[in-house]
């Protein structure tokens, strides 16, 4: 038997719903784009340069809007220099996440010096104007990296403006534990890795260097989600075994806490 023809009212009534649902479709897409540009962004860690403040497989979000918007917080970097819609100044002890120039690459690193501190690392040893920083240690912990995995120190370091942060490190005779004194110009930022023996970072002047205050992308806030040994997100099936548990949904702000090195 053969299918009735269409009327015209059948034929306008699938038009229209066809046209609701690409409008729906683009409405998603741009508060989408809103929230990504304006609030908040969502990034992973691809190096264990941040451990183990941020892991390799940890995703968490970046306020956009805490510092405001530069030409690079957006999709497309923007031809302007400064930033708009401010709200408050990046602060030492930070996680930012930043454009970085040398590479043309995005880097997340913790703020440590302010523009016109004296920055120099001295036998492992962070100095700030002239001050060698306290660091306690809290535990041992174990580096994962594609050279393979080493035994570290992990230690509670605290800045001058008190905030409490780890950092671990393999050794105090590394590369990059004895270095010149870097003042930070106006404008720019001293980035360090947590994992410091393993980030390339603003020691290296070649590679990073002193970060602009234009290049800021966003303010690190929230763990969301934490896989290990690589594992992509969508692979659901592995998560029962493969998702970090313990690092899912908390901030990235906040010392080291395991049962104290003897």
């Amino acid at each position: 038997m053969s299918q009735p023809a269409m009327t015209k009212a059948d034929k306008k009534a699938k038009k229209n719903e066809f046209v609701e649902t690409i409008i729906v479709i683009v409405e998603a897409l741009l508060i989408a784009l809103v929230f990504r540009t304006f609030l908040y962004q969502p990034f992973s860690i691809p190096s264990a340069s941040m451990q183990s403040t941020l892991m390799v497989g940890d995703y968490f979000l970046a306020s956009k809007f805490t510092w405001g918007l530069g030409k690079y917080s957006f999709p497309i970097p923007l031809p302007f220099n400064g930033r708009i819609l401010q709200l408050s100044q990046p602060q030492q002890g930070d996680v930012a996440v930043f454009h970085n120039g040398p590479t043309d690459q995005d880097f997340i690193k913790r703020i440590i010096g302010m523009p016109g501190d004296h920055i120099q690392m001295k036998q492992g040893r962070l100095y700030i104007n002239g001050k060698m920083l306290d660091r306690q240690l809290v535990g041992q912990g174990v580096d994962h990296t594609e050279s393979g995995d080493f035994n570290v120190q992990v230690y509670n370091e605290t800045l001058p403006n008190g905030v409490v942060h780890p950092i671990q490190e393999q050794s105090d005779t590394e590369a990059l534990d004895n270095t010149d004194e870097y003042v930070v110009p106006a404008g720019h930022y001293f980035m360090m890795g947590d994992n410091r023996d393993d980030s390339s970072d603003s020691r290296v002047l070649s590679e990073v260097g002193y970060v602009p205050a234009d290049n800021l992308i966003g303010k690190a806030e929230v763990r969301f989600f934490s896989i290990k040994d690589n594992q992509p997100p969508w692979a659901f099936w592995t998560w029962p075994t493969s998702i970090r548990w313990d690092r899912m949904f908390q901030s990235v702000y906040q010392p080291y806490t395991t049962t104290p090195a003897p």
